[in-house]
Protein backbone atom coordinates (compact mmCIF):
# COMPACT_ATOMS: atom_id res chain seq x y z
CA UNK A 1 0.00 0.00 0.00
CA UNK A 2 1.11 3.13 -0.73
CA UNK A 3 2.25 6.02 1.79
CA UNK A 4 2.34 9.81 1.24
CA UNK A 5 6.01 9.34 -0.19
CA UNK A 6 5.44 6.21 -2.31
CA UNK A 7 3.69 6.30 -5.84
CA UNK A 8 2.70 2.80 -7.02
CA UNK A 9 4.11 2.13 -10.17
CA UNK A 10 3.50 -0.59 -13.09
CA UNK A 11 5.47 -1.59 -16.10
CA UNK A 12 3.17 -3.33 -18.47
CA UNK A 13 4.90 -5.73 -20.85
CA UNK A 14 3.30 -7.81 -23.47
CA UNK A 15 3.34 -7.76 -27.47
CA UNK A 16 0.97 -5.00 -29.88
CA UNK A 17 0.18 -6.53 -32.98
CA UNK A 18 -0.34 -4.50 -36.41
CA UNK A 19 -4.05 -3.86 -35.76
CA UNK A 20 -4.40 0.13 -33.77
CA UNK A 21 -7.69 -0.81 -32.97
CA UNK A 22 -7.23 -4.01 -31.47
CA UNK A 23 -4.21 -2.68 -29.80
CA UNK A 24 -6.42 -0.01 -28.57
CA UNK A 25 -8.80 -2.32 -27.18
CA UNK A 26 -6.08 -3.98 -25.10
CA UNK A 27 -4.21 -0.92 -24.15
CA UNK A 28 -8.07 -0.09 -22.36
CA UNK A 29 -8.24 -3.42 -20.54
CA UNK A 30 -3.99 -3.70 -19.13
CA UNK A 31 -4.88 -0.40 -17.62
CA UNK A 32 -7.67 -1.17 -16.37
CA UNK A 33 -5.50 -4.06 -14.61
CA UNK A 34 -3.13 -1.99 -13.16
CA UNK A 35 -5.18 0.05 -11.95
CA UNK A 36 -7.11 -2.71 -9.77
CA UNK A 37 -3.76 -3.36 -8.92
CA UNK A 38 -3.40 -0.11 -7.47
CA UNK A 39 -1.04 1.18 -9.78
CA UNK A 40 -1.37 5.07 -10.13
CA UNK A 41 1.38 5.55 -12.83
CA UNK A 42 1.21 3.40 -15.43
CA UNK A 43 3.74 2.70 -18.17
CA UNK A 44 3.53 1.02 -20.86
CA UNK A 45 5.77 0.26 -24.05
CA UNK A 46 7.13 1.85 -27.10
CA UNK A 47 5.04 1.63 -30.07
CA UNK A 48 1.76 0.27 -28.23
CA UNK A 49 -0.02 1.78 -30.70
CA UNK A 50 0.95 -0.65 -33.33
CA UNK A 51 4.16 -2.88 -34.27
CA UNK A 52 5.21 -4.95 -36.97
CA UNK A 53 8.55 -6.10 -37.79
CA UNK A 54 8.36 -4.04 -40.87
CA UNK A 55 8.28 -0.86 -38.92
CA UNK A 56 9.40 1.03 -41.78
CA UNK A 57 6.45 -0.24 -44.26
CA UNK A 58 3.66 0.39 -40.97
CA UNK A 59 4.75 3.62 -39.77
CA UNK A 60 3.48 5.57 -41.96
CA UNK A 61 -0.02 4.03 -42.54
CA UNK A 62 -1.24 4.15 -38.95
CA UNK A 63 0.81 7.33 -37.56
CA UNK A 64 -1.72 9.82 -35.43
CA UNK A 65 -1.81 13.31 -34.44
CA UNK A 66 -1.66 13.84 -30.35
CA UNK A 67 -5.24 14.10 -30.37
CA UNK A 68 -6.00 10.92 -32.69
CA UNK A 69 -7.58 7.72 -31.36
CA UNK A 70 -4.96 6.77 -29.71
CA UNK A 71 -4.12 9.25 -27.33
CA UNK A 72 -7.84 9.86 -27.02
CA UNK A 73 -7.77 5.78 -25.75
CA UNK A 74 -5.14 6.71 -23.01
CA UNK A 75 -6.92 9.47 -21.91
CA UNK A 76 -10.24 7.79 -21.53
CA UNK A 77 -8.21 4.67 -19.77
CA UNK A 78 -6.20 6.96 -17.33
CA UNK A 79 -9.75 8.96 -16.65
CA UNK A 80 -11.49 5.89 -15.90
CA UNK A 81 -8.27 4.20 -13.69
CA UNK A 82 -7.54 7.70 -11.97
CA UNK A 83 -4.10 7.48 -13.31
CA UNK A 84 -1.24 8.42 -15.49
CA UNK A 85 -0.70 6.83 -18.17
CA UNK A 86 2.43 6.37 -20.08
CA UNK A 87 2.72 5.01 -23.50
CA UNK A 88 5.15 4.56 -27.02
CA UNK A 89 2.83 5.70 -30.71
CA UNK A 90 4.09 6.99 -34.10
CA UNK A 91 3.12 10.86 -34.10
CA UNK A 92 2.08 11.85 -37.73
CA UNK A 93 4.40 15.33 -37.93
CA UNK A 94 3.91 17.87 -41.26
CA UNK A 95 4.66 16.58 -44.55
CA UNK A 96 7.96 17.65 -46.19
CA UNK A 97 7.46 20.05 -48.30
CA UNK A 98 7.14 17.42 -51.57
CA UNK A 99 4.58 15.74 -49.24
CA UNK A 100 6.22 12.85 -48.21
CA UNK A 101 4.74 11.85 -44.42
CA UNK A 102 7.02 12.74 -41.63
CA UNK A 103 6.87 10.03 -38.53
CA UNK A 104 8.18 10.35 -34.92
CA UNK A 105 8.53 7.77 -32.29
CA UNK A 106 6.55 9.76 -29.65
CA UNK A 107 6.18 8.86 -26.02
CA UNK A 108 3.02 10.21 -24.24
CA UNK A 109 2.15 10.75 -21.02
CA UNK A 110 -1.86 11.62 -20.05
CA UNK A 111 -4.27 12.03 -17.51
CA UNK A 112 -7.71 11.89 -17.67
CA UNK A 113 -7.86 15.46 -18.54
CA UNK A 114 -4.67 16.44 -21.15
CA UNK A 115 -1.84 14.98 -22.36
CA UNK A 116 1.12 16.08 -19.70
CA UNK A 117 4.55 15.34 -22.19
CA UNK A 118 5.60 14.26 -25.56
CA UNK A 119 8.64 12.68 -26.08
CA UNK A 120 9.74 12.49 -29.58
CA UNK A 121 12.73 9.86 -29.41
CA UNK A 122 16.21 11.57 -29.53
CA UNK A 123 18.43 8.45 -30.77
CA UNK A 124 17.43 6.79 -33.42
CA UNK A 125 17.72 3.03 -33.29
CA UNK A 126 20.39 2.45 -36.42
CA UNK A 127 22.15 -0.65 -34.36
CA UNK A 128 21.85 -4.33 -34.53
CA UNK A 129 21.00 -4.29 -38.26
CA UNK A 130 18.01 -1.83 -38.07
CA UNK A 131 18.21 2.01 -38.91
CA UNK A 132 14.99 3.81 -37.82
CA UNK A 133 16.67 7.14 -39.30
CA UNK A 134 15.85 5.65 -42.54
CA UNK A 135 11.99 6.23 -41.33
CA UNK A 136 11.78 8.04 -38.30
CA UNK A 137 12.09 12.26 -37.82
CA UNK A 138 14.46 12.33 -34.46
CA UNK A 139 13.37 14.57 -31.73
CA UNK A 140 15.02 17.62 -30.63
CA UNK A 141 17.96 16.87 -28.48
CA UNK A 142 17.00 19.59 -25.96
CA UNK A 143 13.65 18.22 -24.91
CA UNK A 144 13.71 17.87 -21.06
CA UNK A 145 10.29 15.93 -20.67
CA UNK A 146 9.66 16.03 -16.78
CA UNK A 147 6.20 15.52 -15.32
CA UNK A 148 4.79 15.97 -11.53
CA UNK A 149 2.64 12.84 -10.79
CA UNK A 150 1.72 12.89 -6.59
CA UNK A 151 4.78 14.82 -5.74
CA UNK A 152 7.11 12.41 -8.00
CA UNK A 153 8.88 13.90 -10.78
CA UNK A 154 8.91 11.45 -13.79
CA UNK A 155 11.37 11.98 -17.07
CA UNK A 156 10.54 10.18 -20.16
CA UNK A 157 12.71 8.73 -22.30
CA UNK A 158 12.80 5.37 -24.71
CA UNK A 159 14.70 2.09 -25.53
CA UNK A 160 17.43 3.01 -27.27
CA UNK A 161 18.03 6.18 -25.35
CA UNK A 162 18.88 3.80 -22.29
CA UNK A 163 22.28 3.23 -23.92
CA UNK A 164 23.37 6.77 -23.12
CA UNK A 165 23.61 7.42 -19.97
CA UNK A 166 23.60 11.42 -20.55
CA UNK A 167 20.20 11.43 -21.97
CA UNK A 168 19.26 10.21 -18.27
CA UNK A 169 21.64 12.26 -16.72
CA UNK A 170 20.24 15.25 -18.69
CA UNK A 171 16.48 14.30 -16.95
CA UNK A 172 18.06 13.87 -13.85
CA UNK A 173 19.16 17.58 -13.76
CA UNK A 174 16.00 18.78 -14.93
CA UNK A 175 14.27 17.33 -11.64
CA UNK A 176 13.43 14.06 -12.78
CA UNK A 177 14.32 11.41 -9.70
CA UNK A 178 11.67 8.65 -11.64
CA UNK A 179 12.96 7.71 -15.16
CA UNK A 180 10.16 6.31 -17.13
CA UNK A 181 11.53 4.01 -19.90
CA UNK A 182 8.64 2.79 -22.50
CA UNK A 183 10.77 0.48 -24.79
CA UNK A 184 10.88 -2.29 -27.89
CA UNK A 185 13.92 -3.72 -26.93
CA UNK A 186 14.67 -6.59 -29.69
CA UNK A 187 15.81 -9.78 -28.70
CA UNK A 188 18.53 -11.21 -29.53
CA UNK A 189 22.44 -12.45 -28.74
CA UNK A 190 23.11 -10.93 -25.15
CA UNK A 191 20.41 -8.39 -25.35
CA UNK A 192 18.34 -9.13 -22.69
CA UNK A 193 21.63 -9.00 -20.56
CA UNK A 194 22.20 -5.49 -22.31
CA UNK A 195 18.95 -4.10 -21.05
CA UNK A 196 18.89 -5.28 -17.70
CA UNK A 197 22.60 -3.85 -16.86
CA UNK A 198 21.64 -0.72 -18.97
CA UNK A 199 18.20 -0.23 -17.09
CA UNK A 200 20.07 -0.40 -13.52
CA UNK A 201 22.97 1.22 -14.27
CA UNK A 202 21.09 3.91 -14.94
CA UNK A 203 19.04 3.84 -11.46
CA UNK A 204 22.46 3.18 -9.52
CA UNK A 205 24.70 6.25 -11.40
CA UNK A 206 22.12 9.11 -10.80
CA UNK A 207 20.48 7.52 -7.75
CA UNK A 208 16.55 7.48 -9.36
CA UNK A 209 13.63 4.63 -9.25
CA UNK A 210 13.57 3.17 -13.47
CA UNK A 211 10.31 1.83 -14.59
CA UNK A 212 11.21 0.19 -17.79
CA UNK A 213 8.30 -1.56 -19.78
CA UNK A 214 9.19 -3.55 -22.71
CA UNK A 215 7.72 -6.30 -25.41
CA UNK A 216 7.05 -9.59 -24.58
CA UNK A 217 8.19 -11.85 -26.89
CA UNK A 218 8.42 -13.39 -29.98
CA UNK A 219 10.09 -9.78 -31.44
CA UNK A 220 10.52 -8.02 -27.73
CA UNK A 221 12.90 -9.36 -24.94
CA UNK A 222 10.52 -9.08 -22.43
CA UNK A 223 12.57 -8.66 -18.94
CA UNK A 224 10.50 -5.71 -18.16
CA UNK A 225 11.43 -3.55 -14.75
CA UNK A 226 11.18 -1.27 -11.75
CA UNK A 227 14.72 -1.07 -10.02
CA UNK A 228 15.21 1.86 -7.54
CA UNK A 229 18.17 3.84 -6.86
CA UNK A 230 20.73 1.47 -5.11
CA UNK A 231 19.82 -0.95 -8.43
CA UNK A 232 17.35 -3.37 -6.45
CA UNK A 233 14.86 -5.31 -8.95
CA UNK A 234 11.64 -4.32 -7.18
CA UNK A 235 9.80 -6.28 -9.48
CA UNK A 236 10.19 -8.08 -12.85
CA UNK A 237 9.17 -9.85 -15.64
CA UNK A 238 10.21 -12.88 -18.40
CA UNK A 239 9.15 -13.62 -21.31
CA UNK A 240 4.91 -14.10 -20.39
CA UNK A 241 2.93 -10.69 -20.81
CA UNK A 242 2.39 -9.10 -17.22
CA UNK A 243 2.29 -6.48 -15.03
CA UNK A 244 5.17 -5.85 -12.51
CA UNK A 245 4.25 -3.48 -9.93
CA UNK A 246 6.12 -1.44 -7.32
CA UNK A 247 6.16 1.58 -5.29
CA UNK A 248 8.23 3.90 -5.66
CA UNK A 249 9.25 5.33 -2.17
CA UNK A 250 10.59 8.93 -2.11
CA UNK A 251 11.85 8.35 1.09
CA UNK A 252 14.34 5.24 -0.19
CA UNK A 253 15.41 7.77 -3.08
CA UNK A 254 16.30 10.70 -0.23
CA UNK A 255 18.12 8.07 1.70
CA UNK A 256 20.10 6.45 -0.66
CA UNK A 257 21.34 9.96 -1.73
CA UNK A 258 22.69 10.80 1.72
CA UNK A 259 24.60 7.32 2.09
CA UNK A 260 25.62 7.87 -2.06
CA UNK A 261 25.98 11.39 -2.71
CA UNK A 262 27.02 10.56 -6.36
CA UNK A 263 25.28 13.47 -7.98
CA UNK A 264 26.54 16.05 -5.27
CA UNK A 265 30.10 14.46 -5.74
CA UNK A 266 30.53 14.68 -9.67
CA UNK A 267 33.04 17.11 -11.26
CA UNK A 268 31.51 16.99 -14.60
CA UNK A 269 28.16 18.58 -16.33
CA UNK A 270 26.56 17.42 -19.16
CA UNK A 271 25.58 19.84 -21.46
CA UNK A 272 22.48 18.65 -23.95
CA UNK A 273 22.05 19.50 -27.77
Amino acid sequence: MATPSTLLAAAVQWAPGADPAANRAEVARLVAEAAQRGARLIVLPEYSQAFDADMAALAPTIAEPLDGPFVVTLQESAAAASAVVVAGMVERLDDDADGTPRVANTVVAVDGERVLAAYRKVHLYDAFGARESDWLTPGDPAQRPVIDVDGHAIGLQTCYDVRFPEQSRLLVDAGADVLAVPAEWVRGPLKEHHWVTLVTARAIESTVHVIAADHAPPIGAGRSLIVDPMGVALAQLGEAEGIAVAPIDAARTASVRERNPSLANRRHRVVGG
